[in-house]
C-alpha cells in the first residue's frame, strides 16, 4: 500500500542552474554519484538496521535469523517518524512535504523541514560549536554571512548507536534573481572514500506545508509488527503440520 497520489510531489519540470538542466544533484564527484564507502563505512551501513526488507512469503526470517520486525527498536529511526537525516541535512529532495520555511531573527535562523517535522536551529552569531557531548542527530550549526550567501557549518553528528559521527557538513544559501534560493552543501564524511557536493533551486512558494502526519508509535509501525506476528504464527503452525517443529 501507499498514499493516495495527490499527496505525491514529484514536480512536472527539473531545475536550471546557470541556463542548464542538471542531470544530477552532485556536482562532485563529476560522475554524479555518491563516492563509495570506505570498507568501515561498508560494514557500519550493513550493519544498521534496514529501512526496507525484501519482501517474500511467509516469515522467512525464521529461517534466515534476521530480525527485522521483533519490535519497534529494530526499526530505523525514519521508520520510526523520529528523525530522516537525508531530508535535513544535507537537505535533499523527497516525494512530498518538499516545502521548507525559514524563519531568521538576529541570533538565530530556523529552518523547518516538515518531512519527520524537524526544525533546524542555526545560530548566526556564534563562532564556537557546542562541545561533543551534546552531539544531535542533526549536528550543532552554526552560519556566518559572506557578502549576501548565508554559510551554515555543522559537525557533531550522532550516529546510531549513540556514535559520535566523523562528518562535517557545509551549506550555503544564496538569492537568485527568479526568487528564491540556490542552496548547495559539501559533506566530508570518514565513512566514505572522498567528499561530495551537490546544489540545487529551491524556488520561492506561495503554498503551505501540509503536516506529515507521521509519529513514533503510528498505526503503520503497530500494523507492521502485528502483522509479522500473524506471519510466524502461521509460519510455526505449518511446521507443526509437517512434522517439523
Amino acid at each position: 500500500g501507499s498514499y493516495n497520489d495527490f499527496w505525491f510531489d514529484r514536480g512536472d519540470d527539473g531545475f536550471t542552474i546557470d541556463g542548464q538542466y542538471r542531470t544530477s544533484i552532485l556536482t562532485y564527484p563529476e560522475n554524479g554519484r555518491m563516492p563509495p564507502r570506505t570498507p568501515e563505512g561498508q560494514a557500519k551501513a550493513d550493519a544498521a538496521p534496514k529501512f526496507a526488507w525484501p519482501e517474500r512469503e511467509g516469515a522467512w526470517w525464521l529461517e534466515t535469523g534476521d530480525q527485522p520486525y521483533d519490535g519497534p527498536e529494530n526499526q530505523t529511526l525514519a521508520v520510526r517518524c523520529i528523525y530522516h537525516q537525508s531530508a535535513s541535512i544535507p537537505i535533499t529532495p523527497r516525494v512530498y512535504n518538499n516545502l521548507k520555511t525559514i524563519v531568521q531573527t538576529d541570533d538565530y535562523l530556523m529552518l523547518y523541514i516538515e518531512w519527520m517535522h524537524w526544525a533546524r536551529i542555526i545560530r548566526i552569531k556564534d563562532k564556537e560549536h557546542n562541545p561533543e557531548t551534546l552531539a544531535t542527530f542533526d549536528g550543532d550549526s552554526i552560519g556566518w554571512w559572506e557578502g549576501d550567501t548565508l554559510v551554515v557549518e555543522t559537525i557533531n553528528f550522532l550516529d546510531q548507536p549513540h556514535q559520535l559521527a566523523d562528518r562535517r557538513v557545509i551549506e550555503r544559501f544564496s538569492s537568485i534573481e527568479e526568487g528564491g534560493l540556490l542552496y548547495s552543501f559539501t559533506v566530508k564524511d570518514a565513512d566514505y572514500t572522498d567528499s561530495y557536493s551537490g546544489e540545487m533551486v529551491w524556488p520561492k512558494s506561495d503554498q503551505i506545508p501540509y503536516e506529515y502526519a507521521c509519529h513514533e508509535g503510528n498505526y503503520a509501525m503497530s500494523a507492521t509488527l502485528r502483522g509479522a506476528r500473524v506471519r510466524e504464527k502461521e509460519w510455526r503452525e505449518q511446521q507443526v503440520s509437517s512434522g517439523e517443529l
